[in-house]
């Protein structure tokens, strides 16, 4: 369901199991495809500068994450798990697989 004060965030991190929300020429956003990739994920991307509610959803992301601009942020299962920088965490610290496990975007 949508509604005004996720600007369709939630819905829209529900679709996929790895939901990325950023923007086409983000070089962190490419990096964590990168990552999500290598891992052999299968994510989905809502590129908010090729989106007609892109701003709409970036606002609701800022809040949501507490910065601006919030890309990329990285949901998992549909739950917020952050930008790059937690990601990252996650992986060096070996829990980033068994959280995509967990939300079966790997099945290995």
């Amino acid at each position: 369901m949508t509604t005004a004060a996720d600007g369709g965030v939630a819905t829209l991190a529900s679709q996929r199991a790895v939901v990325i929300f950023g923007t086409s020429n983000c070089c962190m956003c490419h990096a964590v495809k990168t990552l999500f990739s290598e891992l052999g994920v299968s994510w989905a991307v809502c590129e908010l500068d090729k989106e007609p509610r892109g701003k709409d959803i970036e606002k609701a992301l800022a809040r949501m994450v507490g910065r601006s601009p919030p890309v990329p942020a990285v949901f998992i299962g549909g739950k917020l798990v952050g930008p790059t920088d937690q990601v990252m965490s996650l992986h060096l610290g070996g829990k980033l697989v068994p959280l995509l496990r967990e939300a079966g975007a790997l099945w290995l």
